[in-house]
């Protein structure tokens, strides 16, 4: 049996915290998961990109102008990539699969394993790892520092510096921040069922992205714990945190926590431990 509770008005369950109320969440909870929505209480503005990122020392800041959507980096990716001067730096071991070379960057320092499939036009910035089985479709920005596990799959996106999309993910159409985890399994759904355009949650109103393919954007220093969905169009502000297996859709501010109580200010104990593992290194 599926529960959908919204925490509007007289609480349902007594136990569930005033701020949830407040903030417009809802818990939709069976027996194996939940969902967290963030949502209409947020006045946030999701356009200014530095609300999700900091852009000052990623290499392809010009992909966002000024004034634009904060996902129209995603639009202007192919006509950029058009125009991206393509150079190889490594050398290229044995075993792994590079289709349309000619448009393909990789940066020094960058370790690919054996089984890696590769499809320009893409760029690999510097020191990046890249585990066997990867699979980096095209149209597809890794920065400097990224790290990307067994059998993840990318696709039309875009990662900023040190950001890690571990085993096991898929993330399409999607923009991951400076430092950002994704746990293994995550997956950054960009398609909705019914094949209609993806809106998003602004200050309460749905807006049209003009996107039929939008996943998420994740921002900076932010962790998303393993086998999490996030559905199309799904906005999570700075340095939040997700417990594992959430169903994540709308808008989260910056400095949320996720879990089974909802969507709510992250605890500052579990920020302290947040900014100190982003400072470190990415997850190997």
């Amino acid at each position: 049996m599926n529960l959908f509770f919204p925490l509007l008005g007289p609480p349902i369950l007594s136990t569930f915290p005033q701020e949830l109320k407040k903030r417009n969440t809802y818990l939709y909870i069976n027996k194996y998961s939940y969902t967290c929505v963030g949502n209409s209480g947020y006045t946030g503005n999701v356009i200014d990109t530095a609300d999700y990122f900091s852009l000052d020392d990623f290499e392809h800041r010009s992909l966002w102008k000024e004034g634009a959507p904060i996902w129209s980096a995603l639009v202007s990716l192919s006509s950029y990539l058009d125009l991206y001067p393509f150079r190889v730096e490594i050398e290229i071991p044995q075993g792994i699969f590079i289709q349309n070379p000619s448009l393909v960057a990789i940066g020094k320092g960058t370790v690919i394993e054996p089984g890696v499939m590769i499809i320009g036009p893409c760029i690999i910035g510097k020191d990046c790892v890249i585990r066997h089985g990867a699979y980096i479709r095209e149209e597809v920005i890794l920065g400097d520092g990224c790290h990307i596990g067994h059998s993840a799959e990318l696709k039309h996106s875009i990662l900023l510096n040190r950001a890690a999309a571990t085993h096991f993910v898929y993330v399409g159409d999607s923009i991951v921040g400076t430092s950002a985890n994704l746990g293994a399994g995550v997956k950054c759904a960009n398609l909705r069922l019914d094949r209609r355009e993806v809106s998003v949650s602004v200050e309460g109103k749905r807006r049209n992205t003009g996107l039929k393919k939008f996943g998420a954007i994740v921002g900076d220093r932010t962790q998303i714990g393993c086998n999490c969905v996030l559905n199309p169009g799904t906005l999570i502000g700075k340095e939040s945190f997700s417990h594992p297996l959430t169903n994540l859709r709308g808008t989260i501010p910056s400095r949320s926590q996720i879990d089974a109580k909802g969507v709510r200010p992250i605890e500052q104990k579990i920020l302290e431990k947040l900014l100190w593992q982003s400072s470190a290194s990415s997850p190997k």
